[in-house]
């Protein structure tokens, strides 16, 4: 449903190591699909929910979000271990997922993108007629 690895993520994270640059903000992520609905469960602790956005092009769905914290004058910075800047993340999604009616909310720190499986997509029974038999196999009728 969703491709599992992004190799120029993994780069991107290198290079930026390399150059001594900050490393974007993380963004973990859980997935799973449930019934007829795929959810996608982004850790975006802190986020004020106006900074997130969200686009859907084709098969990929790209979130971003901003984080800041501002020095105000005459603090003394003791420690300053949590990510600041830009959150960003893209979902390459299977095409029997339907991301033209997927949904989100923002609640707990956590975003939540819902999408629809479409229905060609979705499990259907097929019912199997044997060979000479008016009725499919199994179709529930009494003798």
């Amino acid at each position: 449903m969703l491709m599992r690895f992004d190799p120029f993520r993994e780069a991107d994270r290198i290079f930026d190591e390399l150059r001594g640059r900050q490393p974007r903000a993380a963004m973990p992520m859980d997935a799973y699909r449930r019934g007829d609905t795929f959810f996608v469960h982004l850790d975006l602790p802190g986020i004020d929910p106006g900074s997130i956005d969200l686009t859907v092009e084709k098969d990929v769905v790209t979130v971003k979000a901003e984080r800041s914290w501002h020095e105000q004058e005459g603090d003394e910075l003791v420690v300053c271990e949590r990510p600041q800047g830009t959150y960003e993340r893209s979902l390459y999604l299977s095409e029997s997922l339907d991301a033209e009616h997927l949904d989100a909310s923002y609640e707990h720190g956590v975003l939540t993108v819902r999408i629809p499986v479409r229905e060609a997509a979705k499990a259907r029974h097929i019912p199997v007629v044997a060979a000479g038999a008016p009725e499919p196999v199994g179709a529930g009728t009494s003798s």
